[in-house]
């Protein structure tokens, strides 16, 4: 399988200090959160653990994932942020994935699913960008919807509405998005907005260490 090329990547952005006395070698935890983030399925994750001699369930493998609580590095200082929203369906239901992208570096800055997408709830979600970096010098490329550059100026941020260019990056990052979360359904057996917020978290931590 093409996937299993990933097996050579590092594991130095995996937090495991939720660990307690789990009887799976840390390395190999390691190797099953970063494989199934990099696109392989649960039980294919699975299958190349057995490879090494340990038999755990898809579920513990979802589990690993969802304990390690993995978050974007915070502190960057772009010069441009790609913003963007795109809709995600969950067991049939829309909801809609906020992306803030550096598109020097094409890596995640913030992520945030939400039930809907709103001015308000925009502003919330340049609040905790904030929060994590320092962007009040950053120009953010959006498209031309009303919403974002309305929460935009109540923030007191600036903007330039641009359909390629720089903005590109986070439609290519939306486009892989898309690509893993078309098989959610059958990724977990029962899927909650909230467990789709914590593995599109971890997945933008696996996205951005491959940089």
């Amino acid at each position: 399988m093409a996937e299993i090329a990933r097996l050579s990547g590092r594991s130095d952005w995996i937090d495991l200090d939720f660990v307690e006395r789990e009887r799976t070698p840390r390395r190999l935890m390691e190797l099953g959160i970063r494989l199934h983030l990099a696109g392989l399925s649960l039980s294919n994750t699975v299958r190349e653990l057995e490879k090494f001699g340990v038999e755990r369930s898809q579920k513990a493998v979802h589990d690993w994932v969802h304990k390690a609580d993995l978050q974007p590095a915070s502190g960057a200082s772009p010069d441009h942020v790609a913003l963007d929203e795109t809709v995600i369906r969950i067991n049939g239901q829309q909801f809609w994935l906020y992306a803030a992208v550096d598109p020097k570096t094409n890596e995640f800055l913030h992520v945030r699913l939400f039930t809907t997408t709103t001015t308000a709830l925009t502003q919330r979600f340049l609040r905790e960008l904030r929060e994590k970096h320092d962007v009040k010098d950053a120009v953010f490329l959006v498209d031309h919807a009303q919403h974002l550059a309305a929460a935009l100026q109540r923030t007191g941020l600036r903007f330039r509405p641009e359909r390629h260019g720089n903005r590109n990056a986070v439609e290519r990052v939306f486009r892989e998005v898309k690509r893993r979360t078309s098989s959610f359904s059958n990724s977990f057996s029962h899927v909650d907005p909230a467990t789709a917020e914590t593995w599109l978290r971890s997945f933008a931590v696996w996205w951005n260490s491959r940089n």
